[in-house]
């Protein structure tokens, strides 16, 4: 028997209804079991997930099976008396695609999205495993077009005889893709695996792929996961064991936007008056000038001479050799160095100051402490907080450049036996949310400046992905002030970035959470299993494809199952993730409690030890 040939012992039932892309199949009333056997093989009926065919001659459409039913049910819901024959079975199909066969070449012609639509009373069959395998290589031939492969394989399909599922990396970075599972489900192992895919891939014979990946890891448990090929920046080490150590990274706070630096000095639960985000922005200007060499330094003490110009005495004034116009078109926001102390001295001693008898003055201390003492004070608290010591350290001129900043994150860095360390992984574990969200802004602000200034032939060397893990953390779907920074900034690479060469990965366990208009802009979609039901009515609003009933098999996916559809999918299917080896998986390990139950219980002297080290002893 020929592939695609219309096979009797495979039809399952007929059309009953055609509704758009949508049709119903009422179910032969041979077909008793869950299974019909085809020469020696076992096809299951009407699973969720599952591909159906039908026929018009050589032309063949295909759907996937969405819902199963009694007609008696639907009578019952629509309050219609149900006869006495009504047990007839109805299956609800989503179409898809339609292809055409040529037995000659043995090569099926496949085309996404339906033309024309099957007719009440034809039959609907079961897919062979061969029809199942040649559907999707069909399918992911037709999504590689270039003279190289960037078909990467990272799964298998479900019910198609073990073939291989491959992510066209291309679309599904360049559009922005989307990891969701709930906790448990395997979302942190289907990251890695995605990741040691685009290591291992080949896109040309005798290449090597060098992926430019950006991670960032809020739990600390990607960094075993790749060992060699990664290197691991720590942010905040609370315990300072060779487990948690990693390479010291820098990111001072200069490379933050005025804006998201305000975010981080003001913060939520101060008063966030309109005089005191202008004394930051103006604090920050005048420092970054001083930096430039544009404007002299701040005061360092009351009762100077007060200016004479008629200008207010907080303004920047040019030095000599300098114009108005240069500090007119000054950009406080672009990431330019500044000193933390004149940024201070220009809050404390000219702004902070009023004119008395031709000097300076420090204002009343009603008005200081109302305006400006809590600016003031949180600078010093950060100052002083080693969770963020990488960020506050004091800018000098033997400070990083912003060339070595960048280049931590997408230059070529070789580990031990010149191996080159391809992922990079901010591990932000211990960090508070206050900081976490300025920081992530400023990491995706500099990271899409980066992409904007360079030239094209510069952004097709240099492709970048940022991956987002627990996205719900740093772009959530509410407004509270410390993700402001951090929302702005990812939703315009989700918006923006393909055009530059920014790809991006939102992982997430509570997709309800993240904020809509940043998950909307993913084209492609890994979901895994989510068993809550408003995490599922989410998923269903965005899911591509209309295939948005597929979200009704999401609560009993099997662990590394997940449904793969967008643009980054050659069709819309069900996968199975690669199996890793243990060295290769994420440490999320959930705890043993039986086991650990049975363990002799800490020491006063062990609880101890970790009371000092909470204590900072």
């Amino acid at each position: 028997m020929n592939t695609f040939d219309l096979i009797p012992d495979l039809k399952v039932g007929h059309i009953v209804e055609v509704s758009g892309t949508s049709i119903r199949v009422e179910l032969s009333g041979d077909v008793t079991e869950l299974t019909r056997t085809y020469e020696g093989r076992v096809y299951p009926i009407g699973q969720i997930g599952s591909i159906v065919k039908v026929h018009f001659g050589r032309r063949l459409v295909f759907g996937f099976v969405t819902l199963l039913r009694m007609r008696s049910e639907e009578l019952l819901e629509t309050t219609k008396p149900i006869p006495p024959d009504a047990d007839q079975r109805l299956m609800e199909v989503e179409l898809f695609a339609e292809g055409v066969w040529n037995a000659a070449e043995q090569k099926l012609r496949f085309v996404r999205g339906v033309t024309t639509y099957p007719l009440p009373r034809q039959s609907v069959h079961l897919l062979t495993r061969e029809e199942t395998t040649q559907i999707y290589s069909a399918a992911e031939g037709q999504n590689n077009d270039g003279d190289y492969s960037p078909l990467v394989p990272f799964a298998h399909y479900v019910g198609a005889d073990n073939a291989v599922c491959r992510a066209n990396v291309d679309k599904m970075l360049g559009m922005h893709c989307a990891v969701l599972g709930s906790t448990g489900s395997g979302k942190s192992g289907a990251v890695a695996a995605l990741l040691h895919s685009m290591l291992e891939h080949i896109p040309e014979p005798e290449t090597v792929c060098h992926p430019r990946i950006i991670v960032i890891d809020p739990h600390g448990e990607y960094g075993q996961a790749f060992k060699d090929r990664a290197i691991v920046y720590r942010a905040y080490d609370p315990l300072g064991n060779e487990e948690t150590t990693g390479s010291p990274i820098s990111l001072p706070y200069w490379l933050m936007s005025a804006d998201e630096f305000r975010t981080l000095v003001i913060g939520k639960t101060e008063q966030e008056a309109t005089s005191q985000n202008n004394i930051v922005y103006k604090a920050i200007t005048y420092a970054r000038m001083v930096a430039a060499n544009l404007v002299n330094p701040s005061p360092t003490a009351h009762g100077g001479a007060a200016p004479a110009d008629g200008l207010d005495h907080d303004v920047p004034r040019p030095k000599e050799g300098v114009t108005f116009e240069q500090l007119i078109e000054f950009d406080h926001d672009k990431p330019r160095p500044f000193s933390l102390q004149e940024f201070y001295n220009h809050i404390f001693y000219l702004q902070a100051a009023r004119v008395q008898g031709g000097s300076l003055q420090s204002v009343t201390a009603s008005d200081f402490a109302n305006k400006f003492k809590s600016i003031l004070d949180k600078l010093s608290v950060f100052k002083r907080d080693p969770r963020i010591r990488f960020m506050m350290q004091e800018w000098n001129d033997e400070s990083p450049s912003l060339e070595h900043i960048i280049a931590q994150l997408v230059g070529q860095i070789q580990g031990e036996g010149g191996v080159d360390q391809d992922i990079r992984i901010l591990d932000i574990s211990g960090l508070p949310n206050e900081v976490a969200g300025p920081l992530t802004a400023m990491l995706a602000r500099l990271l899409f400046q980066y992409k904007i200034y360079q030239t094209t032939d510069e952004r097709k060397r240099d492709p970048v992905v940022l991956v987002c893990e627990e996205a719900h953390r740093y772009v959530p779907d509410r407004g509270e002030a410390e993700y402001a920074a951090a929302q702005t900034a990812i939703r315009r690479i989700a918006r923006e970035g393909r055009k530059y060469g920014i790809g991006l990965m939102l992982v997430s366990q509570r997709p309800a959470d993240v904020e809509s208009t940043v998950i909307s802009q993913c084209g492609t979609w890994l979901v895994l299993r989510l068993t809550n039901a408003a995490d599922q009515q989410h998923v269903s609003r965005f899911l591509p494809d209309g295939l948005s009933g597929m979200t009704k098999a999401l609560p009993n996916l099997a662990q590394q199952e997940a449904i793969f559809v967008g643009e980054g999918a050659s069709m819309p299917a069900r996968v199975r993730i690669r199996d890793l080896a243990q060295n290769q998986l994420p440490k999320s390990e959930t705890a043993k409690f039986a086991k650990g139950w049975i363990l002799d219980r800490l020491t006063e002297h062990e609880i101890a030890e970790i009371a000092n080290r909470m204590a900072g002893n």
